[in-house]
């Protein structure tokens, strides 16, 4: 085969430009022992390519195909979901309780402040009765 064939046929090679043909062609030429001396570098990059392509893997590859289980994961989410929903309307009922004592408590102290000066009131009203008894004497 003509040296500047196989030269320009290497140089498209190498630029990734080579159909199937072209690159069978060179691979006959480089696996046939005939190789000019210039191309003896390149004879056992083809011959490299040409054994590792014979190559198997004896060795069994085991696959880890252990699924992922999400049924699970969604009853735990849920779970999760009902107990802080337990939880904070506790928490939530137990602010109200707190909040409701605290205005309750404070309608109360206000009620009592106008009973206290209604009884005041009437304090007097008691004194000015006892006077008035003392004075005119009533009979009984």
């Amino acid at each position: 085969m003509e040296l500047s064939k196989i030269e320009s046929l290497l140089e498209k090679y190498l630029n990734a430009e080579t159909s199937l043909q072209e690159e069978v062609i060179l691979k006959n030429y480089f696996l046939s022992g005939n190789v000019a001396p210039k191309f003896q570098e390149y004879e056992a990059m083809f011959s490299y390519f040409n054994d590792s392509k014979e190559e198997t893997l004896e060795v069994p590859i085991q696959l880890n195909t252990k699924k992922t289980n999400w049924k699970w994961l969604s009853v735990a989410a849920s779970v999760a979901l009902l107990v802080s929903m337990y939880m904070g309307n506790g928490y939530l009922a137990e602010k109200q309780a707190k909040e409701q004592y605290a205005q309750i408590t404070t309608a109360l102290q206000l009620l009592s402040s106008n009973l206290n000066k209604g009884n005041e009131a009437m304090a007097n009203l008691y004194v000015y009765e006892d006077t008035v008894n003392k004075i005119f004497k009533p009979s009984k």
